[in-house]
């Protein structure tokens, strides 16, 4: 399948991260000497990715910032005969759209991928991701390469990490068929009643149909309004999601104890 455009939602205040958060923005916390997002980012373009549509938030300001070229900062690298670093901070090779997601109204993650829909053409497909975790693989390889592959062409696909007994009620766990392809998401199970090892993480491959449902979807009981339900509204309707299972490593930002633990594995310090 070609997919050329991704969707990713940085909108939202990182409340588990405040005050720090109050002032720096969640996607762009490092790890090492680069923000969390650009991780996403370069798995993308490793990908074949060339055109990313940020939902944003009404204060965002750091992102776009990061991708654009900054004169002053190549000057004084060229000044100070420091030209091997302009590469480093040289604009990406992409398209970035930049859309802002209204602070008052609905919220979870269905609302910023519905409001990316119009960046699709009618049969387009993209890959969806959140911009606060990442793959990662120390060979370099590309999940988001993986997940395209494996996702037949027009269909949908979702990647899933194997998760233990021991933690699988954390998590979405996912039924399949056997075909592997996914049925439901049961929410946080206990360990005997789980249907499967395999647990969501919000990383897609989805239609333009399916990016459009997004917004139809109903309010949950936890009072958002959630992507995986529009996958089941897509299922409910007779239609395919594939399961890709993960290679690398799931790695996130979401509280400063898994931002730690992200920043050890890419320095190496852990596997």
């Amino acid at each position: 399948m070609n997919i050329t455009k991704a969707i990713i939602p940085v909108a939202g205040w990182g409340s588990r991260w405040l005050p720090l958060t109050k002032a720096i923005e969640k996607c762009m916390l490092p790890i090492g000497n680069r923000p969390l997002i650009d991780f996403v980012v370069q798995d993308c373009m490793a990908a074949g990715i060339s055109e990313f549509i940020f939902v944003v938030s009404e204060q965002s300001t750091q992102l776009e910032a990061y991708y654009r070229s900054n004169l002053h900062l190549n000057n004084y690298l060229r000044r100070a005969g420091k030209e091997n670093l302009l590469p480093s901070v040289a604009a990406i090779d992409a398209k970035l759209y930049f859309i802002t997601q209204p602070s008052y109204g609905k919220y979870g993650t269905a609302v910023p991928v519905s409001l990316a829909a119009d960046y699709l053409e009618d049969g387009e497909s993209a890959v969806v991701l959140m911009g606060d975790d990442f793959m990662y693989n120390a060979d370099g390889s590309s999940e988001v390469a993986r997940l395209i592959a494996a996702t037949p062409e027009g269909q949908c696909g979702l990647m899933a990490k194997r998760v233990g007994a021991d933690e699988i009620s954390k998590y979405g766990v996912i039924r399949m068929d056997e075909q592997g392809n996914y049925q439901e998401i049961v929410e946080k199970p206990a360990p005997e009643d789980a249907p499967s090892d395999m647990a969501s993480i919000g990383k897609y491959v989805m239609t333009k149909e399916v990016i459009e449902m997004c917004a139809a979807v109903e309010r949950s009981p936890r009072g958002e309004y959630e992507l995986p339900d529009a996958i089941n509204l897509l299922v409910a309707k007779g239609g395919v999601v594939k399961v890709v299972p993960a290679v690398g490593q799931h790695l996130d930002g979401g509280t400063p104890e898994s931002w730690l633990h992200a920043n050890n594995v890419v320095s190496g310090y852990i596997k």
